[in-house]
Formats: structure tokens, C-alpha cells, sequence
């Protein structure tokens, strides 16, 4: 049915999101600022001009954000001091790359996290292999919702955009895939899609541990060129 897959990455791949909210919310303690699961779950999946925004106005300014965001990138590093990774793999991602790779199907990462930073988190999960191409947010002018990431993905693996589906977990991401012309599966992590994405889907998946069993149907063999 599809020759190409093209992976969200944080929350869909890597569960970064918590790490980052926990970050944040204790980056706002240090401003006397009580940041609330609720209010940090508006920029969830927006693009970071849209998230500073929004982030800014909860602490107070262009001045505290700075601040604020400084103390996040001290507490969120690719390894903790018990040596694990700080974005681990989510449940079933690494199953479901090898199912896909036996099969032979191409696959991709559109993130709107920058291309180094795709490359670093995916390679310290012995991931990066799997992937025959990336499309990072520091490539494109526009970010999700906007097409433009799922289509250079889809433009660097050789296969036309209506022959891929793109995994997703957020509404905007959900939205740039569905805008470029792929089909799109949701795995939901900290936020559900509203119900008109949920319609617009071709699947709604608790995890990625289930999209092994869909393989044999939605990959059906080796991945065809554009």
C-alpha cells in the first residue's frame, strides 16, 4: 500500500516531550513561576518561534524566557549521570524500524528539530541506521503545520508523497503530513489529536508496538521510486 514511511521524532520516536516539560517546568521554579502541565501543553508540537512566544508570556518576558531557556539546555543532555539516555526510545520504535527494514521499505525523519540534533538523538539510540534520509526543521522555511518538511523528506527519499505515510503525534505534525499528501497514523503522546485529525487519519495507535502487526499490509515490499 505504501513504499515509504517518514517518522515525527520527538514524542513519536524519542520521548523527549516529558523530559522537556519537566525541564521547563522547573526552569520556572527558578523564576518564582509555578508553569502547569495544562499551560505547558500549549506549545506542544508548535514551531519554536510560536512556543517562545507562549512560553515568554507565561514567565514574564523576553528577559525571563532567556533565562528560563538557559537552564533548560543545562538539564536536558543527551546522556544523564547514571549514563541512560535522556530521550529514550519509545516502546516499540526500534521493533517497528527493523520490521521495516527487513522488509525493505525506505524510511525518513521530519522533525522540526534541527538536522544535528535528529542525528545526535538517533545515534545515541543505535537507531540512525534505519533511516535513508532526514529533514530537519533548520532546512525549511516554514514549520509544521506547513508541508514543507514532510515534502523535502519525501523529495530526499525518491518516492512520491502520495506513496508514504507519515507517524505522527501531534496535531500540527499531523497537519504538515496531511498537507503534503501522505497518509497519516497517530500514535498520541502528552496530547490527543482533536477529532477532526483522528477522522483524517488512516489509524489512531496506542503505540508503536502495534504498527509491527500492520506492516505486512501497509508495506507490501521493496519501496518504489519516484
Amino acid at each position: 500500500m505504501f513504499a515509504a514511511a517518514i517518522f515525527d521524532m520527538d514524542g513519536l520516536l524519542i520521548d523527549s516531550e516529558r523530559p522537556i516539560m519537566a525541564a521547563w517546568i522547573e526552569a520556572a521554579r527558578t523564576l518564582d513561576i509555578e508553569l502547569s502541565h495544562s499551560q505547558y501543553l500549549q506549545v506542544v508540537g508548535l514551531a519554536t518561534a510560536e512556543s517562545e512566544l507562549i512560553l515568554g508570556g507565561l514567565l514574564g518576558g523576553p528577559e525571563a524566557y532567556r533565562h528560563a531557556i538557559g537552564h533548560v539546555r543545562q538539564l536536558l543532555q543527551l546522556e544523564r549521570a547514571d549514563g541512560l539516555p535522556m530521550f529514550p526510545i519509545k516502546p516499540g520504535a526500534a521493533e517497528f524500524l527493523a520490521a521495516l527494514r527487513q522488509r525493505g521499505t525506505r524510511c525518513a525523519v521530519a522533525s522540526s528539530s534541527t538536522s544535528g540534533q535528529i542525528q545526535a538523538c538517533l545515534g545515541s539510540l543505535d537507531v540512525l541506521h534505519h533511516f535513508d534520509a532526514f529533514a530537519g526543521g533548520d532546512e525549511v522555511a516554514r514549520a509544521k503545520p506547513d508541508p514543507a518538511l514532510y515534502l523535502l523528506a519525501a523529495e530526499r527519499l525518491g518516492v512520491d508523497p502520495a506513496q508514504c505515510v507519515a507517524f505522527e503525534d501531534s496535531e500540527n505534525g499531523a497537519k504538515a503530513a496531511l498537507a503534503a499528501g501522505l497518509r497519516v497514523v497517530i500514535v498520541p503522546d502528552l496530547k490527543h489529536p482533536p477529532a477532526a485529525i483522528v477522522e483524517a487519519a488512516l489509524h489512531v495507535l496506542d503505540s508503536l508496538h502495534e504498527a509491527v502487526l500492520h506492516v505486512p499490509r501497509w508495506f507490501p515490499g521493496q519501496a518504489i521510486r519516484a
